[in-house]
């Protein structure tokens, strides 16, 4: 029998290796752009609700706390515009990316049952087919939003969607109208659509909609489900939390298998994810230092010779010089700045790099000097 392991493609971020020793030669430092990975402090009303929490010797429950779910369905509803959503339209999950390798599994797909995501998209969604032994192929989103026909995919035994809006990498948003017609698609299919939104409170010159809001589901949430995490928005990724939303259909199958599995959130981050949900504050505070470092690193790889295409919401730039995208992080390399190969997310994306604005303040305005 086979190892696990042996279904999985080669580490993507192992491929960057040489070129992080080449910029952390530079004589000021490396300035590390390649991952979206958040170097701001935790907010202090978090970190006290997790200290509060801390004495926690029983175990905690896959469903969460009342309180949990009360503070999932009161965001829900007060920032998607989602109505009617009880704590049965509601998961919490052990951050998003585990979500995401391990979903297939759990919904029980495998050989001969197909899984769809975005020609350029993040990584786990391939490894989560992989994993399961399912069939995966992507699909051009522009082409699939803009026709609904759904022409590049045939939902014979396609039994998965994933939709990733905001997008990761390319910061690309898709309308209200879009979303309408690609849920109304995998209804009349009776495609399972689950909705990757990590993104969506961190739209800079668009305004991301859910697949919850009632305009694009019709105020159902059959065949639907929103993924969500605190990773990008409260500063979280080392808390490991996150949430899903939507069909109860789907989620309480889910819910049993996450129990059997002991797929639990550690009590003192449901606390801390209790407090976070319910502040809007410090989201207000995060997104302004975003702005900031997105703006200057904008400009400085334009005056660079740079194309920025979509990059409408999201943590990242996609950014282009019409070349190889390894020709772009071996140049950036030498000026001390490492970037992420736009090969990493699909083919689709070889003459790209995807330019994360997740450094410190002094690091960004190092990049932009030394862009300069």
């Amino acid at each position: 029998m086979s190892a696990v392991s042996d279904r999985l493609p080669a580490f993507p971020w192992d491929k960057l290796t040489p070129y992080k020793a080449t910029a952390a030669a530079h004589p000021g430092g490396i300035v590390d752009l390649s991952v979206g990975t958040p170097v701001d402090p935790v907010p202090e009303l978090i970190q006290k609700a997790l200290i509060a929490a801390a004495d926690s010797p029983g175990y905690p429950t896959v469903w969460g706390t009342p309180e949990l779910r009360d503070a999932i369905t009161g965001w829900v509803e007060r920032r998607l515009g989602a109505r009617g959503v009880t704590h049965r339209h509601v998961l919490p999950i052990v951050g998003s990316k585990e979500l995401v390798a391990w979903l297939p599994t759990q919904l029980g797909l495998g050989p001969g049952d197909r899984v769809a995501y975005p020609r350029l998209a993040y990584p786990t969604y391939e490894v989560g087919a992989r994993l399961a032994r399912a069939e995966y192929e992507v699909y051009d989103t522009e082409t699939f939003a803009a026709t609904a026909a759904g022409t590049e995919l045939d939902p014979e035994g396609l039994k998965l969607l994933w939709l990733n809006s905001p997008s990761n990498p390319t910061g690309k948003v898709l309308s209200k109208e879009e979303l309408t017609r690609i849920v109304a698609w995998a209804r009349s299919h009776g495609v399972l659509l689950f909705s990757d939104e990590c993104y969506l409170e961190l739209g800079w010159e668009a305004d991301p909609v859910s697949v919850l809001h009632p305009d694009v589901n019709g105020g159902s949430y059959e065949g639907i489900v929103a993924v969500h995490s605190l990773s990008k928005r409260s500063n979280l990724a080392g808390y490991r939390a996150a949430f899903l939303a939507g069909d109860p259909e789907v989620l309480a199958p889910l819910l049993e298998i996450r129990k059997h599995g002991g797929m639990m959130t550690s009590a003192p981050t449901q606390a801390a994810v209790v407090a976070a949900l319910g502040d809007d504050e410090h989201v207000r505070v995060q997104r302004e230092r975003y702005a900031a470092r997105r703006d200057a690193l904008r400009t400085a790889l334009v005056n660079h010779g740079f194309r920025i295409e979509h990059s409408e919401a999201s943590l990242y730039l996609w950014a282009t010089r019409g070349e190889s995208c390894w020709d772009t992080v071996a140049h950036l390399a030498e000026l001390g700045i490492l970037v992420a190969p736009g090969d990493f997310y699909g083919v689709a994306g070889e003459k790209h790099v995807r330019v994360a604005f997740t450094a410190t303040d002094e690091r960004v305005r190092e990049a932009v000097k030394r862009l300069g």
